[in-house]
């Protein structure tokens, strides 16, 4: 027999494996047990941090961390800004302009208004006056008539004025007379007609004042 005893399964002697030291070296199950965990440990720290618990970027002073404005957003608003503030100006050139525009053609239709209001004086001056030639003074009333129609669709309107309330704004008094038959300041004469265009006055009526 040799120096080592062996057992009958083959293997060594425990008190021959103290001798050896052989027995130091045999790896223990608990140390394995605690590896073990230890990886455990390691696989659960490196676990992937979803969206929600990530933590938000913070700048130096604790604030979150504003995200830089994308350059072709600001340009697509600045433009947009341009755009609607050119509208607006243009919007308010167009209605000037029509403004200005319907201002000078009432001021043109008024000033040739009033150049015909005299051509028209005379005819009514001519067809008050006595007449013996009926085809003369028909003649005339024609003429007048196409004249005051002509008048009327340019939009000239007489101003009322006799047995009418004096009013300074319409009336143009040139004479005040003491007469019972009218009440106080109203207008018992008229020796030339106003007209009117729209809201703008031609001509103020010449009138005579009752006290």
């Amino acid at each position: 027999m040799t120096d080592e005893i062996r057992d009958a399964d083959g293997c060594e002697d425990f008190e021959s494996l103290e001798e050896s030291g052989l027995h130091d070296e045999l790896p223990d199950s608990t140390g394995a047990e605690d590896a073990a965990d230890d990886t455990a440990d390691d696989t659960a720290e490196t676990d992937p941090v979803t969206d929600e618990e990530a933590p938000s970027e913070e700048t130096d002073d604790g604030e979150p961390e504003i995200p830089e404005e994308d350059p072709a957003e600001e340009k697509l608003r600045e433009a947009n800004d341009k755009y609607m503030r050119l509208f607006a100006e243009f919007d308010n050139f167009r209605k000037r302009t029509a403004k200005e525009k319907s201002e000078t053609y009432q001021d043109a239709v008024a000033k040739t208004l009033l150049s015909l209001l005299p051509a028209v004086d005379s005819f009514e001056l001519a067809m008050k006056s006595p007449c013996t030639d009926d085809a003369y003074r028909s003649g005339i009333e024609k003429i007048y008539n196409q004249m005051t129609d002509l008048l009327k669709k340019l939009g000239l309107e007489e101003i009322p004025a006799l047995n009418e309330p004096f009013d300074p704004k319409v009336h143009n008094a040139i004479r005040q007379v003491e007469d019972e038959n009218f009440g106080e300041s109203t207008v018992c004469e008229v020796y030339q007609k106003g007209y009117r265009l729209g809201d703008r006055i031609v001509r103020c009526a010449m009138v005579s004042v009752a006290n």
